[in-house]
């Protein structure tokens, strides 16, 4: 980019690009980075600096950047159809991709329905799941399960699901009958952490807070496969199972959020896959595309439609005017065929023991605490005492992570995420066309900024 249109454009975002979940007098002051384009596993700035792109985006682009056949596909659908609502009416590419999606997914999960985000599906499957019982004659199952700070979206009904307290209490009181149960954090978990094995009391929990609240008055539970928030907290050995369970035995709608964690993140077309379990409804979003257009959606299974069938007259009471957007399903298409061409999912198994091994070389750093993750989507979480396990202040993780550790990160080519809404953790989710060169590139960046903002810690204190 030409120095008089960075400059133009770097003015233009200070004055009225208000970015998400960006603090807006920082970016008017000192600008923000601008991203001019990408390729393959890389992208780089205005300025012409490349970037490996550790986070895909935002756990999005799974095919990497500038793949021409996807281009190429929402060119030819725009010159032939470039929107038609889906409100009774169908389109070919909705058509063909809610049949390829179903045959992709596990079991009997064969309907489709399309949003435009992740956020937007999330609230979906609660109304579906809430009609859903009310057909079948048990209008008082309305409450939805989630876990502690899990992000299920912001939306008000996702953000009454969303197990985040600093992202609720601004808009509270909101939507009632979302209740929380604990998550998988076996590192800072109160009841094992220093067992031998986990005692599945995360698991347990699920059968407590449904007889507390009630198990007619549930309707569904909701958990990711690998929950993001708080850093890429994998399940015990048998947690699946018992939440499996837990949900047959009380008749409780199960669905797997799986806008992350869809698509190969973990090795698979879908996280349920990875960890064995049959949901009952899946959302998806990001990776159904890799981001070379909005799209999401709910995968549900043929129990929760058949009421649906059973009288011409019922509806499901909730639309959305991008939904199955043609372009939109055409890219996902296009992106499902590389996944399969590619061997993307093989490509992320591969190379999974590499990444075992990369995250667990910076597990020896005096910063790290614990290292964590499955396939392509791993997390260091950083501690001021790796011995006690002691996090840091408030005050003391805004420093570390936001004056030292994300800056030496982007000066160091690694764009990754800095994330303390929990404990304080450094997130890497690479596109999954990465190999050993890109994490031996995560290695030796991630090692060198941890020694030097361990030093300056030592420093500081």
């Amino acid at each position: 980019m030409e120095p008089k249109v960075h400059t133009e454009i770097s003015d233009l975002t200070k004055r009225h690009l208000w970015g998400h979940f960006t603090r807006l007098g920082g970016a008017q002051r000192e600008g923000l980075p601008i991203i001019e384009r990408g390729e393959g596993a890389y992208v780089y700035d205005a300025q012409g600096r490349k970037y490996l792109d550790g986070l895909s985006g935002l756990f999005t682009v799974n095919i990497g950047h500038g793949r021409t056949e996807l281009a190429e596909a929402a060119r030819a659908q725009t010159e032939k159809l470039a929107y038609f609502p889906i409100w009774s009416y169908s389109t070919e590419p909705a058509a063909r991709l809610a049949g390829r999606l179903a045959d992709l997914a596990p079991g009997d999960v064969n309907r489709v329905y399309f949003t435009a985000s992740g956020g937007e599906a999330v609230e979906a499957a609660w109304k579906l799941a809430i009609q859903y019982f009310s057909v079948i004659g048990q209008p008082q199952r309305r409450k939805v399960i989630s876990r502690d700070y899990a992000y299920h979206g912001t939306s008000l009904g996702a953000l009454s699901i969303t197990g985040i307290q600093a992202l609720r209490e601004p808009f509270e009181p909101l939507l009632p009958n979302a209740v929380k149960i604990r998550n998988t954090n076996r590192y800072r978990c109160e009841t094992c952490a220093n067992a031998p094995a986990c005692t599945l009391d995360c698991a347990d929990d699920l059968e407590r807070r449904i007889l507390a609240e009630g198990p007619e008055t549930i309707a569904m539970v909701i958990l990711e496969p690998l929950q993001n928030t708080g850093g890429a907290l994998v399940p015990p050995e048998g947690y699946w199972k018992k939440i499996r369970e837990t949900c047959d035995r009380y008749g409780i709608l199960l669905v797997s959020d799986e806008v992350i964690c869809a698509f190969g993140r973990l090795g698979h077309m879908f996280g349920s896959d990875r960890f064995g379990y049959q949901p009952d409804m899946i959302t998806f979003a990001k990776g159904v595309t890799s981001g070379y257009a909005p799209m999401g959606g709910v995968l549900i299974s043929d129990r929760i439609a058949a009421p649906f069938l059973e009288d011409d007259t019922r509806v499901f009471l909730d639309g959305h005017t991008f939904g199955g957007h043609p372009v939109a399903c055409a890219v996902a298409l296009a992106n499902l065929d590389v996944l399969e061409q590619d061997d993307i999912c093989g490509n992320v198994l591969r190379n999974e023991p590499l990444f075992d091994d990369v995250m667990n070389s910076l597990a020896a750093l005096p910063l790290v605490g614990d290292v964590r993750g499955a396939g392509y989507f791993r997390v260091a979480e950083l501690v001021r005492d790796a011995d006690t396990r002691e996090t840091f202040s408030d005050e003391e993780s805004e420093w570390l992570l936001r004056t030292v550790v994300s800056p030496m990160l982007y000066d160091a080519g690694l764009i990754c995420r800095a994330d303390d809404r929990a404990d304080p953790v450094v997130v890497l989710s690479p596109t999954l066309i990465c190999g050993e060169k890109e994490l031996e590139f995560i290695r030796t960046t991630l090692t060198s900024v941890f020694t030097e903002a361990w030093k300056q810690f030592q420093a500081r204190n």
